[in-house]
């Protein structure tokens, strides 16, 4: 039952979802703290008595306050806030059983669109996608841009590329380099605002579009960080076929299966989007399938690995 109990999970995602930690600060009572997020005292009271429990805070006569563990919270909190769409994505693991059933989305199942829908609907949703992708790649932006020799690639597009952090790091350390971003419409513009204030807006330009359609010509490197996961093999294969149509050499940076990722994240993925975590071999048989052979791998982060392709 130690693995199997729902109670501590979700009482730390409640937690996170009403930021009782930043409330909290140095102590609060359960009546303040319910009067700040509109919500029931003693309900809220025996939340933060399991929360105590489990040693995520302390309490000192009737308040409370986060001990060094639920000061965490805050570091998570995009995979923990349920109004984002990392804690969003992660309630559907609820209906499991429905995609070990079917094959089909669990969170198709639990909020009646799937996910890439539910982003183009909401758009606070995507906005907090774009920050969680931020803030899950941040700390590996540097050596991403460090360790493979983008110079080689006078212009790159960054297919998915969010709000353009990946791109902007690669064109801050190599000053000779050009590129664009392609995402959906919000991003780009936010993509486009990042350009500005890094100072790179003269040699980058954000794309509105996907990469299901024709992608913009003449690019010497079409970029895939952390995409490919989120898709079936026929999306996969549809993407790939789109890059190998470019004659451009197609860089796909992923945490592979064995080398960063493992069961739990592929299961994450198969619930979610549908995708899959694949290792090196699977990736070069799919893209082999499209007409693109792999020339070289790269460690680019302790749990990120560059894959490059080129045309047959």
């Amino acid at each position: 039952m130690a693995l199997a109990d729902l109670a501590t999970p979700m009482a730390v995602r409640v937690a996170a979802t009403l930021g009782l930690a930043e409330r909290a600060g140095d102590g609060a009572t359960a009546a303040q703290l319910a009067a700040e997020t509109g919500t029931s005292a003693p309900a809220l009271g025996r939340l933060l008595d399991h929360l105590v429990t489990v040693g995520v805070f302390e309490q000192d006569g009737d308040r409370y306050r986060p001990t060094a563990l639920g000061q965490q919270i805050r570091d998570f909190l995009p995979l923990l806030d349920m109004n984002r769409a990392g804690g969003r994505s992660d309630l559907a693991f609820v209906e499991l059983l429905h995609t070990v059933t079917t094959g089909g989305s669990a969170y198709k199942h639990r909020y009646g669109r799937d996910f890439w829908d539910d982003l183009d609907v909401n758009a606070d949703l995507r906005r907090s996608f774009d920050a969680q992708m931020a803030w899950r790649f941040t700390s590996q932006l540097p050596q991403v841009a460090e360790r493979f020799d983008w110079s080689r690639f006078p212009r790159i597009v960054d297919l998915g590329g969010g709000d353009g952090n990946l791109l902007t790091a690669i064109l801050l350390a190599h000053p000779s380099v050009r590129g664009e971003v392609l995402d959906y419409g919000d991003s780009a513009a936010a993509a486009q605002a990042r350009f500005v204030a890094a100072g790179v807006a003269d040699r980058a330009g954000a794309i509105s579009g996907s990469f299901f359609d024709p992608l913009p010509p003449g690019a010497d490197a079409y970029v895939l960080c952390d995409i490919l996961h989120d898709w079936d093999d026929d999306s996969v294969s549809k993407i790939l076929t789109a890059c190998h149509h470019t004659s451009g050499t197609v860089i796909v940076i992923e945490a592979v299966r064995g080398l960063g990722s493992g069961t739990a994240m592929d299961l994450s993925m198969l619930m979610c989007f549908g995708g899959r975590e694949r290792t090196i071999d699977q990736l070069a048989a799919l893209a082999a399938d499209c007409g693109l052979q792999l020339r070289a791998t790269t460690t680019v982060a302790h749990d990120r690995t560059a894959l490059e392709f080129a045309p047959v």
